[in-house]
């Protein structure tokens, strides 16, 4: 088994890379580094009510099959960019590893056509954790689940390109 620092890198370069390809909708790109058994959540706590909402739950072929509805879904047009910061590494074994990971995803709006849409001006758009586990598939590391756990409960049009 790799040292911690090994371990810590390899997990923090997938991150990066997955928050990038999300940010450049390349979702194609983004599923494949997932593991075949991969699962997607998004849950926010809700104070109100005072208990845990699930926003979207969706194993890899649910993520594949939304991946592919959602040129057909209307967005602002505008860009996001994810900062992610790895937190906590745990290698459980040579084959299985944990990270959390604070998120912060910006939104900057563009102009669209005569309309005016405050363009180039950015807003944060949403902060939260990633809860990730990971699993060695033999030759790299592949995401094994991602749990999104938002702070923020308020989203605009076009969040459902999934944080």
């Amino acid at each position: 088994m790799s040292s911690h620092a090994e371990l810590r890198a390899a997990l923090a370069d997938l991150v990066a890379e997955s928050a990038f390809l999300l940010d450049e909708r390349r979702f194609g790109d983004w599923i494949d580094l997932t593991a075949p058994a991969f699962r997607y959540r998004i849950q926010a706590y809700s104070p109100d009510i005072r208990k845990e909402m699930t926003w979207l739950d969706h194993d890899r072929a649910g993520m594949v099959a939304l991946i592919e509805l959602l040129p057909k879904h209307h967005t602002d047009g505008g860009e996001w960019l994810r900062q992610v910061a790895v937190g906590k590494v745990t290698g459980e074994s040579a084959s299985s590893a944990q990270a959390v990971s604070s998120l912060a995803v910006y939104h900057t709006a563009r102009d669209i056509g005569d309309a005016h849409v405050d363009g180039g001006s950015s807003r944060l758009l949403l902060v939260g954790r990633y809860h990730d586990r990971f699993a060695h598939d033999g030759s790299r590391w592949l995401l094994a689940e991602r749990i999104v756990r938002l702070h923020t409960r308020q989203l605009s049009v076009g969040s459902h390109l999934f944080p």
